[in-house]
């Protein structure tokens, strides 16, 4: 798969994650809940913070570090794909996936100065911080750039 193709998966997984952090702003009260399952709310945030709300007690200087962060970690993460596109498509995929992520919570962070968050899992008194579709894209990318890279130190 070409590298344009790429960018068309990108695209739609950002135009999901924004559509699902508008969904979630418009139809849930802050800090609100909505279960769907026994361990699965919808339960809207705002965070102002990196992964796991790090730094998301700072002043406000958290913002534009974490957009010059995204901006950077973004324009790499293009020139990687445009390197590798045709070549692996397990780690075209995870770089895909990072770059959607990447964009649509440096979206949030531009338009807003914190990110949507809604998805709560949990179990019992446990409870896995909220997060939202960027953030699941950049884990699975994250899972698949590693495992593209384990397979191929593996091979001669």
């Amino acid at each position: 798969m070409g590298f344009y193709r790429w960018l068309w998966v990108a695209a739609a997984i950002i135009v999901l994650d924004q559509f699902t952090k508008l969904w979630a702003d418009v139809a849930l009260p802050l800090g609100g809940s909505l279960e769907l399952l026994p361990v699965l709310n919808l339960t809207l945030g705002y965070n102002t913070g990196a992964a796991f709300s790090l730094l998301g007690e700072g002043s406000g200087w958290q913002r534009w570090f974490l957009i010059a962060i995204a901006v950077g970690v973004s324009a790499y993460l293009l020139y990687w794909l445009r390197q590798i596109a045709a070549h692996s498509m397990l780690l075209a995929s995870g770089l895909t996936l990072i770059l959607a992520g990447a964009i649509g919570n440096l979206i949030d962070r531009v338009r807003f100065g914190y990110v949507i968050d809604f998805i709560h899992l949990y179990y019992q008194d446990w409870h896995w911080p909220i997060f939202n579709v960027a953030d699941i894209a950049i884990t699975l990318g994250v899972g698949f750039v590693l495992l593209a890279l384990f397979r191929e130190r593996k091979q001669p």
